[in-house]
């Protein structure tokens, strides 16, 4: 573990910003929805930072290299046109960077980003912002003119409307990728208009034709699907991939009539970037494209503060010529372990240690957090886990999540953060007293209700208490590392809910359960 804290501290010194403090936000932008914004001569400027992506520009930054330095590189062959999502990035940065990530060792001149009409009424062919620059805090990124002239000569479906640019966000997250990875290249900002199969067909054929192949890069911006639970969004999402994949721009949107059509609860949409999906493929179509690559898939359930219940769905694709077949290994990912056989190996937990630390550390250096995507079945099983700090040895946050819906690995990168940042008996950690904080992971067990508090095992047992709506939890390091015996820890527990001392004794349901826990000196007593 020792291994594992000096590695982060390595890390965070690379990354050292002015000390910053943090209070843990949910922001509203998992999915689609727009800041107010201006526009001026030639420049338009930034609507959504500070919302759906750092505005300081360090901190902006930072995040970007910190997605892409965990963006696999899948695609062999020339990316011609990638898909990538536009929510917030601290809950869709990780997978944007995965689609930017395919292109990013070619000689990109142009990227052409297809951004989703959000804003205004459904209008005829698309508004290309055609010379100046788009404005981000990473400066201003000037636009490819010359490129935005020759769409018009094409087809004079590509036009020119301020009002359809003003909010839109699609277009807006997608520039600094690009300002990341291709600093001397400029840009082709337009919103597509609506999602007319015939209108989609001519403008990406027209885009493709003055296209170059290698130089030229077609970014579609777009999200999946909108507000289902979890496991519904993941069978659309997975249907409308294996569809976009397949290259055919018909079988995409019959796909999504046929989700739509399921009636899945709360489905509001299966793509709000169809329009640009359709625009992207008959563009790399033209260009050349003979494969396409699903890079990768996640929805906002999955993100340290996501909310399983209501999701929104990203994903990452490459469309190419060259190199290798259709890819849909992201869709098969690992199954979770059913049953848990024996503690966590060593590898295990250093994996989870490494998380709880980055999730910390890249939240108050950026405002964002890595998405936690092990290859382990045993880090994806749903199992309840509380993440400790501790500052030279003395308590510094404890939250956990005891329910068994969630990923493991999902829920120490939530704990983690919600420890740090939003345990109200602390205020919120500060970077200048990190690297003197240590991590404890305690894995816990199913809970079981007992009959009487004499099954209570002090050192063995943690202790969860519930009576007229109130409840209380200790894991089961505590009362030893306190010195209480049975009687006090349970007296404890009814004043931490807030209940008269004594409560146990009448009414009161008790729980008990074990947790194997490790931390990062690798001193403590696991599978307690």
């Amino acid at each position: 573990m020792k291994r594992i804290r000096r590695a982060a501290e390595r890390r965070a010194a690379r990354l050292l910003v002015p000390a910053i403090a943090c209070a843990l936000l949910l922001p509203g932008t998992a999915g689609c929805a727009g800041d107010a914004g201006n526009e001026g001569p030639g420049v338009r400027e930034p609507a959504v930072a500070g919302s759906f992506y750092p505005e300081d520009p360090d901190r902006l930054r930072l995040a970007v290299r910190a997605f892409l330095n965990e963006a696999p590189v899948k695609e062999k062959g020339t990316a011609l046109a990638i898909l990538a999502p536009h929510a917030g990035y601290i809950y869709s940065g990780q997978i944007a960077a995965d689609a930017w990530r395919q292109a990013a060792e070619l000689p990109i001149e142009t990227v052409v980003i297809l951004g989703t009409n959000h804003t205004t009424a459904p209008f005829r062919g698309a508004s290309v912002w055609g010379s100046g620059a788009y404005g981000t805090p990473l400066g201003d990124a000037p636009v490819d003119a010359e490129f935005a002239a020759r769409l018009r000569e094409e087809d004079d479906r590509f036009v020119f409307r301020a009002d359809t640019h003003r909010k839109e966000h699609s277009v807006e997250v997608q520039v600094p990728f690009a300002q990341i990875l291709f600093p001397e290249a400029r840009i082709v900002p337009m919103v597509i208009g609506d999602k007319d199969a015939e209108m989609c067909r001519a403008l990406g054929r027209a885009i493709g034709r003055i296209a170059s192949p290698g130089r030229t890069l077609i970014v579609a911006s777009t999200d999946l699907s909108h507000y289902p639970a979890y496991d519904d969004a993941v069978r659309s999402d997975h249907a409308v991939l294996r569809a976009v994949a397949s290259l055919d721009p018909s079988e995409v949107k019959r796909t999504i009539a046929r989700e739509m059509d399921r009636g899945a609860a709360d489905l509001s949409t299966c793509a709000c970037g169809e329009g640009p999906i359709l625009v992207a493929m008959h563009a790399a179509l033209e260009m050349g494209a003979d494969h396409a690559t699903v890079v990768s898939y996640a929805n906002s359930g999955m993100a340290a503060i996501g909310n399983p219940d209501r999701v929104v769905g990203y994903g990452a694709v490459a469309f190419s010529s060259g190199g290798g077949g259709t890819d849909l290994a992201a869709l098969e990912s690992p199954a979770p372990a059913r049953e848990v056989d024996g503690p966590l190996t060593g590898e295990q937990r250093a994996w989870l240690i490494d998380l709880a630390r980055r999730s910390v550390e890249q939240y108050m250096l950026t405002g964002t957090a890595p998405l936690a995507r092990p290859d382990d079945p045993a880090l994806l099983a749903r199992r309840g886990a509380f993440v400790t700090l501790k500052k030279r040895g003395e308590l510094r946050g404890c939250i956990g999540h005891m329910k068994e819906d969630l990923p493991l690995a999902r829920t120490v990168g939530a704990m983690a953060l919600q420890a740090a940042f939003n345990d109200r008996r602390f205020q919120p950690v500060q970077w200048e007293e990190w690297r003197d904080i240590t991590v404890e992971i305690s894995v816990l067990t199913p809970f079981r209700e007992i009959d009487g508090p004499e099954k209570i095992v002090i050192g063995r047992d943690g202790v969860l208490l519930k009576k007229d709506g109130r409840s209380a939890v200790y894991l089961p390091q505590v009362a030893p590392e306190q010195g209480w015996d049975r009687e006090e820890t349970l007296d404890h527990l009814c004043a931490k809910a807030g209940l008269p001392g004594g409560c146990w004794k009448r009414g009161a349901a008790l729980y008990t359960f074990q947790a194997e826990v490790f931390a990062e000196e690798g001193d403590a007593e696991a599978s307690r």
